[in-house]
């Protein structure tokens, strides 16, 4: 089986399974999901719900397409492996440092995501409190990959069982009319929608990067795998929750949409709610901060930069973690507004996404391998040029 020879041979192997997957899906199901549904409601109403569904089907085609190729060409560095038989070294090079541009601002995008749950609470001083806990993430991610890795097994935990239980509970007030169009379906509102709903599906490619630190690389398909299927079986599920329970127009209207929701169960289970929003985006912030540090260490590394290619006592990438925290930081200065920082991030990573499919096309051969890659491709062409266009 093909392989690139490993870089970073000071990291030290300790990641198995559980903890790609926690990655994957800490990485993915963060701000995004706990405001979004919000903006897209607004956007389109009850008939968001397609947006959904056609972002669901155009990542799980890329999320395949990443799967397959790095089960036969594993590689470090965001997928550098893959791109540079297709595309080369220079636009192997672009497409990893398009996607370096995207995880910083999605960084700071879950930040700011933090930002509007805390402002949920009434606690001032927003912005000095993102950047706090960006300063504390890091920290931990400072002592060992063993460590950041426990930490987002439990956050992970945290966050999906609520989740969970939430869908659950609120299929009783769930209501047909409620699916009713509020807002006439236009093309340039269903195109908004699918650019800021794609921010939810990013960040699964996670579980993917840190292949140095992996127990058996081989483990990281099969993470895909099922990164994905629970994200998809959550998004869709709270999504048909969330509308038929509280109904397009509350939803919109709501900075905090899922305790907004959870209200309807127990009056008093906003705050709870928020809570663990708060720390499903800690989770999120955490794998974001392990895989752009990793993309940071092995660029550095590959193009002789020494001073961001090191590896500290404990096998942890020490430079890398510093900047790509203080980056994300020093961004929220500039914005800390959630949907800028997020179309940013998303229109930043389709472009390696579009790349992902297109390597999947070119080096798969089987039939149905490049008929997904193709519809993946599709997709994300019609999502990125939406998304420049809006």
């Amino acid at each position: 089986m093909p392989a690139d020879t490993p870089s970073g041979s000071g990291y030290r192997k300790s990641l198995g399974l559980i903890e790609l997957v926690s990655l994957g899906v800490g990485g993915t199901i963060g701000s995004g999901i706990f405001v979004v549904p919000a903006i897209a409601a607004a956007l389109l109403g009850s008939l968001s719900f397609l947006a959904w569904l056609v972002v669901a089907i155009s990542a799980t085609c890329v999320m395949l397409c990443l799967a397959w190729t790095s089960a036969e060409w594993r590689g470090t560095g965001a997928f550098s492996a893959i791109f540079r038989r297709v595309f080369g070294p220079r636009a192997s090079l672009a497409l990893v440092l398009c996607y370096l541009v995207s995880s910083l601002f999605g960084t700071a995008t879950i930040a700011a995501g933090i930002g509007q749950y805390l402002a949920f609470f009434g606690i001032p001083w927003i912005l000095p409190a993102e950047i706090g806990i960006i300063l504390i993430l890091l920290a931990i991610n400072l002592r060992g990959i063993l460590l950041s890795g426990k930490t987002e097994i439990i956050l992970t935990i945290l966050k999906v069982v609520p989740l969970v239980a939430i869908i659950l509970l609120l299929l009783p007030f769930i209501r047909v009319e409620n699916f009713l169009p509020s807002v006439p379906f236009t093309l340039p509102a269903f195109a908004a929608t699918m650019v800021i709903v794609y921010w939810p599906f990013t960040g699964f490619e996670i579980s993917a990067i840190p292949v140095d630190e992996t127990r058996d690389p081989s483990l990281i398909n099969r993470a895909l795998f099922l990164v994905m299927t629970i994200v998809i079986l959550i998004y869709l599920s709270l999504n048909l929750a969330l509308i038929g329970s509280v109904g397009s127009e509350i939803l919109a209207s709501s900075p905090a949409p899922v305790a907004e929701a959870a209200s309807l169960i127990v009056p008093w289970s906003g705050p709870v709610v928020a809570l663990v929003g708060i720390i499903a985006m800690l989770s999120a912030m955490n794998a974001y901060i392990i895989g752009t540090s990793r993309v940071v260490q092995n660029l550095a590394e590959g193009h002789g930069i020494g001073i961001l290619a090191g590896l500290g006592g404990q096998g942890t990438p020490v430079p890398a973690l510093i900047l790509a925290c203080l980056v994300p930081a020093f961004l929220l200065l500039f914005s800390n507004r959630f949907s800028t920082l997020a179309g940013i991030s998303v229109i930043t990573t389709l472009l390696p996404y579009l790349g992902i499919c297109i390597a999947a096309a070119v080096l798969l051969r089987s039939g149905k391998a490049r008929a997904v890659a193709a519809l993946g491709g599709a997709t994300t062409v019609l999502i990125l040029v939406l998304a420049l266009a809006i």
